[in-house]
């Protein structure tokens, strides 16, 4: 069920991460590789390689994790002075892991453009 990426074996417990929250559709846990004083990963514990690869059928799941980052975001403090939220799509957009996931940063100015 959860892909034979590195974010599957993080969902299974063979790698271990620091998790700040999970639930029975999605997993958070800190960047090991850190852009910001915050940054956490947010993905979705069913294989979905990216945001490209989604149907009709993701709706639920990815309506619960946008509001599950909003509540990372608050938990970690993040609200009041903003925050970003992004996703990399294929080799070009800058993604590395094949499963959808999505950054919360903040806790610092971001600029842009980004990159």
């Amino acid at each position: 069920m959860s892909g034979d990426t590195i974010f599957g074996k993080i969902i299974r417990r063979e790698i271990p991460a620091t998790i700040v929250y999970e639930d029975d559709l999605c997993l958070a846990f800190r960047d090991i590789v850190p852009q910001a004083p915050t940054h956490i990963l947010v993905i979705p514990k069913q294989p979905i390689p990216s945001l490209a690869d989604v149907t009709a059928e993701d709706k639920a799941v990815l309506g619960h994790i946008l509001i599950t980052i909003k509540q990372i975001a608050d938990q970690e403090g993040l609200t009041e002075k903003g925050y970003r939220v992004v996703t990399n799509i294929g080799e070009e957009g800058g993604q590395t892991v094949f499963h959808l996931h999505f950054h919360l940063m903040g806790g610092r100015g971001m600029h842009w453009p980004p990159g």
